[in-house]
Parts: structure tokens; sequence; C-alpha cells
């Protein structure tokens, strides 16, 4: 399992995110306070705060590819 730290700014931004999230097979989370919802739920992402950063949580140790795909969205 890996963590990283995202924010997620615009639509297009979390449109993005989640056709990207779609197509690898493992589970992804973000986590934001006490709410976790699926990284393949558009509906899911919308009622988390967007205004901060989210963390996500990624159920695989074999994700170097998503996460070169995703690093716009990587906050460091």
């Amino acid at each position: 399992m890996k963590r990283e730290k995202i924010m997620l700014k615009t639509i297009n931004d979390v449109k993005s995110f989640v056709n990207t999230v779609a197509k690898y097979d493992f589970d992804v989370d973000l986590l934001s306070g006490r709410y976790a919802v699926d990284a393949k739920s558009i509906m899911g992402i919308f009622s988390l705060d967007l205004s901060k950063e989210i963390e996500m949580e990624i159920h695989s140790d074999d994700c170097a590819d998503f996460l070169n795909e995703i690093k716009p969205f990587i906050i460091r």
C-alpha cells in the first residue's frame, strides 16, 4: 500500500483523475477528514472538500505507472 497527497482543483482535473484510476485493477481510496471514498467514483470525489489536499491510498505495491500518470495531481 502506498499513500500520496493530491489536489484536484477543477472539474476537468476530477474527470481526468477518475479516467486514469479506472484503467487500473487495484483499489484506490481518497481520504479527506473522516470521509473515505472510492477514487473511481466521480460522485464520491465531488462529495469531498476539494479546496483542501486529499490523501490518496493505493492498495497495490506495483503502482509506478499509475503514479507517473497522475503526477500532475500529486503534492510534494
